[in-house]
């Protein structure tokens, strides 16, 4: 991505300058059209001015955004003017770059620009979601609605984003501790050892001579071992780089054994919680479908979600597309159809985005309670067979001394 400045003339002929993101000059030209600007000058920002406005194409985390978005939408419903609502908020910023675009964005609108307009031109931190509510709330007049229904909708999200993360977090913690002790102990400790053991001029046990022989590879050839891992790495990578190669790793992530139904439930919430979102703040189904691919984060169900669209623009409704797909569990498609005859949609969404959420958290919870014991017990066992190894002919030399 690179960034152009521009002056531009809009629908009333006021002149405007700004800096937009795009990978070329037309891709940027065509976007200013869509905002219902009409370029003037364009071309290339200075490296200086790239430098400087960097920190404005960070991403922002929900958290801070949810926070941001909510005291937004308690100024605008205490009746306070949104230029005046987005120069308090900015200034509460701890982030910077949230400061900042907040800033412009108030710019923009002194200028001539809608809200939705000006979040635009900072779509690293303002998602296709943000700037499709807000439009639908500001030509509802219902934006300060629109802006908590946004800030619940993120506060949601975040939480249930932390609470995988922090069930995730110790027992791969724990995976890499134990692995680095057990590769300190085979490359250093056990040679070590093992060549005292060799002085006892003795027939080894067969557990003793895997460990010699297993400690002695690694000792040798560990430099091997790491060589096979990076390529291993790399070749994953740039497989991952094709589209073949991305749409095979995204169907397969599914079909893993326990967290494939955990990874595929978690999309269906997504899908269900951001969907049911959207059309509660007056977005178009075919907009919000089109949001929602954009925000699945896998081309496996954005293929289907594609065929999805396509049905849905023909005339069809949300609940027989999306069990055609084969894909989603079917609970989502019996729902939707269901929501679809009561007029119920949003809220049929809904509910199914809560029932796939509680069922996440619950059986991540079950899989991490008996992932630990089972992890320590692993470990347990291998360095179990490490002092099993180097003990048995101590003892045997012992026998013979007496």
């Amino acid at each position: 991505m690179a960034l152009y400045e521009y002056i531009a003339l809009d629908a009333h002929g006021k002149q405007k300058r700004g800096v937009i993101e795009a990978t070329g000059q037309k891709i940027a030209s065509r976007k200013l059209r869509e905002q219902g600007l009409f370029p003037t000058k364009l071309a290339a920002a200075r490296k200086g001015q790239e430098r400087t406005r960097s920190p404005l194409l960070r991403k922002v985390d929900a958290v801070s955004l949810g926070v941001a978005t909510r005291q937004l939408s308690t100024m605008l419903s205490a009746g306070m003017p949104l230029d005046e609502a987005l120069t308090t908020v900015a200034e509460q910023q701890d982030l910077a770059q949230l400061g900042s675009a907040l800033t412009r964005v108030r710019e923009d609108i002194l200028q001539g620009s809608a809200f939705h307009q000006a979040l635009q031109a900072h779509s690293r931190i303002f998602p296709p979601l943000y700037t499709n509510m807000v439009r639908v709330g500001e030509a509802s007049g219902t934006l300060d609605k629109v802006l908590l229904q946004l800030a619940d909708f993120m506060d949601g999200q975040a939480r249930f984003n932390s609470q995988l993360k922090a069930a995730l977090t110790y027992p791969i913690l724990m995976f890499f501790v134990g692995s680095g002790v057990l590769m300190f102990l085979m490359t250093f400790v056990v040679p070590k050892i093992t060549r005292m053991l060799e002085d006892l001029d003795q027939a080894l046990p067969l557990p003793t001579l895997w460990l010699m022989s297993f400690s002695g590879f690694l000792a040798a050839y560990w430099w091997l071992l790491l060589i096979a891992i990076l390529l291993l790495a790399w070749g994953f990578r740039r497989a991952l780089a094709t589209e073949k190669g991305r749409l095979w790793f995204d169907r397969k992530k599914f079909s893993l054994p326990l967290f494939g139904v955990l990874g595929l439930q978690n999309a269906t919430a997504r899908f269900a919680r951001t969907t049911a979102t959207l059309l509660r703040s007056g977005v178009p189904l075919l907009t919000a479908l089109e949001i929602v691919q954009s925000l699945l984060a896998n081309t496996y169900l954005q293929q289907a979600m594609t065929k999805v669209r396509e049905q849905v623009t023909e005339g069809a409704g949300l609940s027989e597309p999306l069990r055609e797909t084969g894909i989603f569990p079917a609970m989502l498609p019996q729902m939707a159809a269901v929501g679809e005859r009561s007029g119920e949609l949003e809220g049929m969404l809904m509910k199914v985005a809560e029932i796939y959420e509680h069922q996440v958290q619950t059986r991540l919870s079950g899989m991490m309670a008996l992932l630990e014991p089972l992890m320590i017990l692993l470990m347990g066992s291998v360095v179990g067979f490490i002092v099993l190894a180097i003990l048995l002919p101590i003892f045997q030399a012992s026998q013979g001394i007496g």
